[in-house]
């Protein structure tokens, strides 16, 4: 049965989806929500598609000013990348140079997840290349290797991926180093110099919350467990910096503390990858932003982009 013979049947049916010729198609009435808010509900026949867009992805807010860098040497290429099995990634293909933010922007459930995993070593079964200058395809790269190309890794899962909340802010803040040697190996930690890099660290990074260096990193909150992976990482000058979600749940002045961070590696010459689900955070800090649907990129675009072009672009079928 279609949906519409559902209704025609007596059933209430709630189609949730971000595909506006669906919405003309089958809604009598429609809500249009952002943020996990209500903006507005509106008879579909009343409206244009535009104008649906329009409230999907609201009007342009305040920005930090952006300064956009000159692009240097290609130093990530992703080719035809695709999920084996689940279909979530359906041929991605992007570019990344040093000195500048790509951001990738888009509904959520279209693949970024699963790219975001995928770049950043995860389990993720894919088929493609994610190729890198300097080594080669990144899917064979172990951890240890992804360490000494100086990849800094940010997902969005700070707890279950980033940091072991059992550990100390200390052992956390060593732990990406221990297998270099840095602070001797994991039976035998140098704890005098890994406590002296991770205190001049965590104030660098302006990681509050820090009562000692030996609490449990889980006491730590979202904003502050985010600095301190962001201290972490930064900590071997990285030149490809990988990001899913920078701010999902922190406040206005650590969203702003760690965009300031991502424009200082892109202004050092990292080149640096924000996935993010937040239009209004892609816009502020991208150079150039691709927009992911249907598992691809299917369209891009150079700063200033143009909001209203970025949102056709998440929800056309297309």
């Amino acid at each position: 049965l279609t949906v519409q013979a559902f209704a025609r049947q007596g059933a209430a049916v709630i189609l949730v989806t971000h595909k506006m010729a669906d919405v003309k198609r089958y809604a009598d009435r429609v809500t249009v929500m952002r943020g996990g808010r209500t903006v507005q509900t509106v008879d579909p026949q009343k409206v244009s598609i535009e104008q649906l867009v329009q409230l999907t992805v609201g009007e342009s807010v305040p920005v930090a000013e952006h300064h956009c860098a000159t692009p240097g040497e290609v130093r990530l290429q992703v080719r035809d990348l695709r999920s084996v099995g689940s279909g979530a990634l359906n041929g991605v293909n992007m570019t990344l140079h040093a000195g500048q933010i790509y951001g990738i922007a888009g509904v959520g459930g279209n693949g970024q997840a699963e790219l975001a995993n995928a770049l950043m070593g995860l389990p993720q079964a894919t088929e493609g290349e994610i190729h890198m200058a300097s080594f080669g395809d990144l899917r064979s790269a172990s951890a240890d290797q992804r360490r000494q190309l100086r990849i800094a890794s940010i997902p969005a899962d700070r707890y279950g991926a980033a940091l072991a909340g059992s550990l100390s802010v200390a052992e956390n803040f060593g732990i990406g180093n221990i297998h270099s040697g840095q602070y001797g190996s994991f039976w035998r930690l140098g704890y005098k110099r890994l406590k002296q890099d991770a205190q001049r660290a965590v104030a660098d990074f302006d990681v509050q919350g820090v009562r000692s260096l030996d609490q449990k990193a889980a006491l730590l909150s979202g904003g502050n467990a985010q600095k301190l992976v962001i201290a972490r990482e930064f900590s071997r000058d990285p030149q490809l910096v990988l990001v899913h979600s920078p701010s999902r749940g922190l406040d206005v002045r650590a969203t702003q503390a760690v965009h300031a961070r991502l424009r200082a590696a892109r202004d050092a010459g990292a080149a640096v990858l924000v996935i993010s689900e937040d239009l209004d955070e892609v816009l502020s800090l991208a150079d150039r932003i691709g927009v992911m649907n249907g598992g691809r990129v299917v369209a891009e675009f150079d700063y200033p982009a143009d909001r209203q072009a970025i949102g056709k672009a998440m929800v056309s079928h297309e």
